[in-house]
């Protein structure tokens, strides 16, 4: 009986480890023009704790959040002459900063080569990245906005800088950058498999136990309770 406690524990712990999904893309992704300061360097990498999978991802459960943005600035309420900003953060954190993060995979999307920007529903902006945080004294967190029509923006979102006193900055007034993009070819987010030394067998695609596992667990329960007879 220790003996299948232990297998039951031990398959239970593998279950748990289910695919994610991964969101990573930089500049080099896009033809970029400044339009307003010069930031042309960025890099996003979020790792969601969710299948990929058709449907609405509005406010996902997250593993982490790592992003940068660099750039050059001139007459900006900040005051810096350039800045590089850099945030790593846990999921958690990310939302209680008072960021977001919205898009819908549409039902017809081919998920082997993961998901391109168009194979996102919608006709207008099809993907959001607000990274506006609340009180943390930074001025230049993004908003990243990506267009069905192949065009986005990169600019600093409407950061509360502190709220005692209180210190704000409006959308665009540090930085704001326009995104060009093939949306068929840019690849946006891609599944993320459990380590190798999990067997996939044994795990369902929500991380459950799958009926193969079950089956296994109860042929082992049946075989140890046999022996324990035999052994009577």
């Amino acid at each position: 009986m220790r003996t299948l406690v232990a297998v039951l524990l031990l398959f239970t712990a593998n279950a748990t480890l289910a695919q994610t999904t991964r969101i990573e893309f930089d500049n080099t992704d896009f033809v970029v023009t400044p339009a307003f300061n010069n930031v042309p360097l960025f890099s996003f990498e979020i790792e969601i704790n969710r299948p990929l999978e058709p449907g609405v991802y509005d406010n996902p459960e997250l593993v982490r959040v790592f992003y940068t943005v660099t750039g050059d600035l001139n007459n900006t309420p900040s005051g810096f002459p350039a800045f590089e900003l850099q945030r790593e953060i846990s999921g958690t954190e990310f939302y209680d900063q008072g960021s977001s993060l919205r898009f819908e995979v549409d039902a017809n999307a081919v998920l082997t080569d993961g998901v391109q920007v168009a194979e996102l529903s919608g006709t207008d902006i099809v993907f959001t990245f607000n990274g506006r945080e609340i009180d943390n004294g930074r001025f230049h967190p993004a908003l990243l906005e990506l267009r069905a029509d192949g065009t986005g923006l990169l600019q600093n979102s409407n950061n509360i800088i502190s709220n005692s006193p209180l210190q704000q900055v409006d959308f665009g007034e540090e930085y704001i950058t326009e995104l060009r993009f093939d949306g068929g070819n840019l690849t946006l987010m891609t599944a993320v498999d459990p380590p190798q030394d999990d067997p996939p067998a044994l795990v369902s695609g929500s991380g459950s136990l799958s009926p193969l596992s079950l089956l296994l667990i109860l042929a082992l329960g049946a075989g140890l309770w046999l022996r324990r007879i035999r052994l009577g």
